[in-house]
C-alpha cells in the first residue's frame, strides 16, 4: 500500500479538523460552500484570479487580499492581482512585487501556511513600498494542484483590528485547494485561446500581405499626364523626386511590415509591435511601429556592437524580464518598456528582419507558452513576407513583359506607319504647286515628326525600370514642358537627340531642369510668344571638344528689349559655369530672327 502524497494528507486534516469544528465555524460551513461555488465559476483566467481574491477576502472578513502566480520557473511571481487597494493607490505604489523577497518570496520558497499577528514585526518582511497602506496581520496559504504550486493567497488587515484564527486558515486551505482547481482549468482554456488566437493570427497576416500584393501596388514608371501633373511625387527647386515611403522601402512593403507589427502587438498584448531591418552597418532600423504612443519612430536605429543584435541576426531570438534594466539594451528605446520578446523573422535560412513585442514597465513578463507562440508567427510571418514578395515579383515580370510587348508595337507598327504618312505627304507637297497646300503640308509633316518623337519618349519610359523611369532625365523634361503649357495657352514643341537618361549625371540633369523651368518662365512673362521649341541634345560637344549636354529654349516673341532685367539670364549662366558649361541667348524662331533662343550646355 502506498503512502498517500503531501497535498492528499493535508486534505484529510482538513476534513478531519471540520468535522470537530465549533458551531461559529459550523455555522460559516454554508458561506465557505458558496465562496468555493464562486471560484470555481467562469473560465477566464484573470477574471478567476479577481473573484479568488475577493470571494477569500469576504470569506475570513479580510479588509485586503491579493494573489500571486508563481512563474514557470519557480523563481518569482509572473502576475500578480488585488483586492481592497484603491486603483489610484496602486498606480502610486508604481512597479508590482515579483516575489524575490519579503515574506512573498518566503511563501515561494517555503510553501506552507503562515499566519502573523504582525507583519511588520516579521524579520523576514522586506517592508512597504511608497504609498502603500499599511497591514499589520496577515495570513498567506499556497495554492496547490497536484503537488504543484501554482501561487499564493495573502490576506492581509482582519476587520475590527482582530488577528486572523485557525479557523480563517482552515477555511482559506480548503477556499485554495478548489482555487487551485479553478486556476489550471482556467490556465488551460487561455492556453488554448491563446493557441487559438496566434493561429488566427497568422492566418490573417498570410492573407493580408498576400491578398494585398496586387499588381495594382507594382511601382511603375510615371508618365505625365495631359496637363504635367504626377500625382505621386512632389517636387523641389532643383527637380529631385520625394517619396513618402521611408528609406529604400516601396510603399506595399512598408505597408506588409506594418501589418505584421500591428497584428504581432495586438496578439501578444504588447505595448508596441516594432519591425526592425538590418542595416548596412550591421545594426537594426525601425521601419515600422504599432504603437499608441510616439515612444518609437520609424528611423530609429540599434548600432551593430548592441550585445543582442548579433544574436538576433544569426536567428536566435532574445527573451528580456526587464528592458529598461537590462545591460545589454543600449538603446534609448529599452529605458520605456518592461518584458520583451525580440524574435527574427528567418525563412529558409535568411534573417529579413526582427519583430519586437515590447511591454510597459511593470507589466506582467511573457510565459513560456506566449513566447513559443510568438516564435511560430514570426516563422509564418516571415514566410509569408517572403511568399508576399515572390508574388509581386512574378506581377511585376507579368507587367514588364507587357510592356516590353507594348513598346515593340509601338516602335514596329505605328512608328513605321507615321513614318510612311509623312513620305506620303513629302511626296504630295513636292507635286503641289499650289503655296497654300505646300505649307499646309508642310505643317502635317513637321506636326508627325513631333509625334514620333513623342512616340519615342513613351516607348523609352516603358523600357525602363520602376526606379529609373520616374527619375529619367526625358520625362522630367516633358513634365516641365506640360506643365508650361497651361500658362502659355499652348504646348511647346520638344526634340531630344542622344541617349539623354543614360548618358546625363543626376546633379547635371537636374540644373539642366531648373534651367529649362528659368527659361519657360522668362518666356511666358515676358517674350509674349506663340511657338516655343525645346532641344535637349547629349551629343554636343563644349568648344574644347568636351561631351557636353545642350539644352535649348527658342521662341518667336519680342525678344530681350534693351536695359531690361537680366537677373534670369544670369541665374542660367551661374548654373552653368558651376558645372564647367556655359549659358547664352541668340536669335529666335521669327522669319526675321525676331525672339530668343536660349543655349545652356554642360559637360556629361
Amino acid at each position: 500500500m502506498t503512502a498517500p502524497e503531501p497535498q492528499d494528507r493535508a486534505e484529510t486534516d482538513d476534513a478531519r479538523r471540520l468535522q470537530g469544528l465549533s458551531t461559529e465555524l459550523t455555522a460559516r460551513v454554508p458561506q465557505l460552500l458558496e465562496a468555493m461555488r464562486s471560484v470555481g465559476t467562469g473560465l477566464e483566467l484573470h477574471a478567476t484570479l479577481d473573484r479568488i481574491c475577493e470571494t477569500a477576502a469576504r470569506l475570513v472578513g479580510a479588509r485586503y487580499a491579493a494573489l500571486g502566480v508563481v512563474g514557470e520557473a519557480g523563481g518569482g511571481l509572473s502576475d500578480f492581482v488585488t483586492f481592497g487597494v484603491d486603483p489610484e493607490v496602486a498606480r502610486r505604489i508604481g512597479r508590482r512585487p515579483d516575489g524575490h523577497t519579503g515574506l512573498l518570496g518566503e511563501l515561494i520558497r517555503h510553501p506552507e501556511p503562515l499566519r502573523l499577528a504582525d507583519l511588520t514585526a516579521d524579520p523576514r518582511s522586506a517592508g512597504f513600498p511608497p504609498h502603500h497602506p499599511p497591514m499589520r496581520t496577515f495570513l498567506g496559504v499556497p495554492i496547490r494542484v497536484q503537488g504543484e504550486i501554482l501561487g499564493n493567497l495573502y490576506l492581509c488587515e482582519k476587520h475590527d483590528a482582530a488577528e486572523f484564527t485557525d479557523h480563517d486558515q482552515h477555511m482559506v486551505r480548503v477556499l485554495a485547494t478548489e482555487a487551485g482547481l479553478a486556476i489550471g482549468n482556467a490556465r488551460l482554456y487561455e492556453a488554448a485561446r491563446q493557441r487559438e488566437r496566434w493561429i488566427d493570427g497568422s492566418v490573417a497576416v498570410t492573407t493580408a500581405l498576400l491578398s494585398g500584393a496586387g499588381a495594382e501596388d507594382t511601382e511603375e514608371p510615371t508618365a505625365p499626364d495631359d496637363h504635367g501633373q504626377d500625382h505621386d511625387h512632389d517636387h523641389d527647386h532643383a527637380g529631385q523626386t520625394n517619396t513618402a515611403v521611408h528609406g529604400d522601402y516601396s510603399h506595399h512593403a512598408h505597408h506588409a511590415l506594418t501589418v505584421v507589427a500591428e497584428h504581432a502587438r495586438r496578439l501578444a498584448d504588447s505595448a508596441a509591435g516594432i519591425v526592425m531591418l538590418p542595416t548596412p552597418e550591421g545594426g537594426l532600423e525601425v521601419v515600422a511601429v504599432s504603437s499608441d504612443t510616439t515612444d518609437v519612430s520609424i528611423g530609429t536605429r540599434v548600432p551593430a556592437r548592441s550585445p543582442v543584435v548579433a544574436k538576433l541576426l544569426t536567428g536566435e531570438s532574445v527573451h528580456v524580464t526587464d528592458s529598461s534594466t537590462d545591460p545589454r539594451l543600449i538603446s534609448p528605446l529599452s529605458a520605456r518598456y518592461g518584458p520583451a520578446m525580440m524574435l527574427p523573422l528567418h525563412s529558409d535560412g535568411r534573417v529579413l528582419g526582427v519583430l519586437v513585442t515590447p511591454r510597459a514597465i511593470g507589466a506582467r513578463p511573457f510565459t513560456e507558452a506566449e513566447r513559443t507562440l510568438a516564435t511560430q508567427f514570426a516563422s509564418q510571418a516571415a514566410l509569408a513576407l517572403m511568399m508576399a514578395e515572390a508574388q509581386r515579383d512574378r506581377e511585376r515580370i507579368a507587367v514588364f513583359e507587357d510592356r516590353d510587348r507594348i513598346a515593340r508595337d509601338l516602335h514596329d507598327l505605328v512608328i513605321q506607319r507615321l513614318y510612311a504618312a509623312g513620305m506620303m505627304l513629302e511626296t504630295a507637297q513636292r507635286q503641289s504647286q499650289v503655296p497654300e497646300v505646300r505649307a499646309g503640308v508642310g505643317k502635317a509633316v513637321d506636326e508627325l515628326d513631333v509625334t514620333i518623337q513623342e512616340i519615342r519618349t513613351a516607348i523609352f519610359a516603358l523600357q525602363q525600370g520602376p526606379a529609373e523611369a520616374p527619375s529619367g532625365l526625358r520625362t522630367r523634361v516633358l513634365r516641365e514642358i506640360n506643365m508650361a503649357a497651361v500658362p502659355l495657352g499652348f504646348r511647346p514643341t520638344h526634340r531630344f537627340a542622344g541617349a539623354i537618361d543614360s548618358s546625363v549625371g543626376e546633379l547635371t540633369g537636374k540644373n539642366l531642369i531648373a534651367a529649362l523651368r528659368e527659361a519657360l518662365s522668362n518666356t511666358f512673362r515676358h517674350a509674349r510668344a506663340s511657338r516655343i521649341e525645346v532641344t535637349v541634345d547629349a551629343n554636343a560637344e563644349l568648344p574644347d571638344g568636351t561631351p557636353a549636354v545642350r539644352l535649348s529654349v527658342a521662341d518667336d516673341g519680342v525678344g530681350i528689349p534693351e536695359g531690361g532685367r537680366r537677373s534670369g539670364l544670369r541665374n542660367l549662366r551661374r548654373r552653368a559655369e558651376s558645372l564647367g558649361g556655359s549659358s547664352e541667348v541668340g536669335p529666335g524662331l521669327a522669319e526675321d530672327g525676331g525672339g530668343t533662343t536660349v543655349i545652356w550646355q554642360a559637360p556629361l
